[in-house]
């Protein structure tokens, strides 16, 4: 795929949707392909804080972890020519919705249950403090369906079966297409 400066836009483009629907490594070829920046505000987030997620879950809590999502959001909101990959539960907080859309096209990645769970469980470098605890298959489900009224606000795109290169491509048909 050859990249394409994007002429008609400097919107950012979001992508939500739960973990393990590939919106890190969706993301950073869709910037390499349209010359936009990437930013994974997980990564943001850590790097801020110089520790990883799953420290800032256990040393501050969640709450402390979501407050700095939405001071991200807001700052993300008035930068332009960003490709934002969300932490999985950024995007359903009405507010941070709000400040990142005024300026970008929000795309759920969507995954089956099953297909989710195979990736995580593949991604042995990745700590998802959601899912520790007995059953991680039982609680992805529970959070899937949490939250799948909430990631249905934004356009959807299919994960399930497909290659990053043919997400991308779905993503740019939309986005061809001035679907937002």
């Amino acid at each position: 795929m050859a990249r394409r400066e994007n002429k008609t836009s400097d919107h950012n483009i979001i992508l939500t949707g739960f973990m393990g629907t590939g919106k890190s490594s969706v993301g950073r070829l869709l910037a390499e392909h349209l010359g936009y920046e990437f930013v994974d505000t997980d990564e943001w987030i850590a790097a801020r804080c110089g520790k990883a997620i799953h420290d800032i879950f256990r040393d501050q809590g969640e709450a402390a972890f979501r407050e700095m999502e939405a001071a991200l959001a807001l700052e993300l909101g008035g930068v332009k020519k960003k490709v934002i990959a969300t932490g999985g539960r950024l995007m359903l907080d009405a507010d941070n919705a709000a400040a990142l859309s005024r300026n970008g096209r929000v795309f759920t990645l969507w995954a089956t249950p099953e297909e989710i769970m195979a990736r995580v469980a593949s991604d042995t470098a990745a700590v998802r403090p959601l899912l520790e605890g007995p059953s991680p298959e039982v609680r992805i489900r529970a959070l899937y369906e949490e939250r799948r009224a909430g990631y249905a606000r934004f356009t959807p795109v299919e994960t399930s079966g497909k290659t990053i290169t043919e997400v991308v491509q779905l993503v740019l048909n939309h986005l061809a297409d001035g679907i937002t």
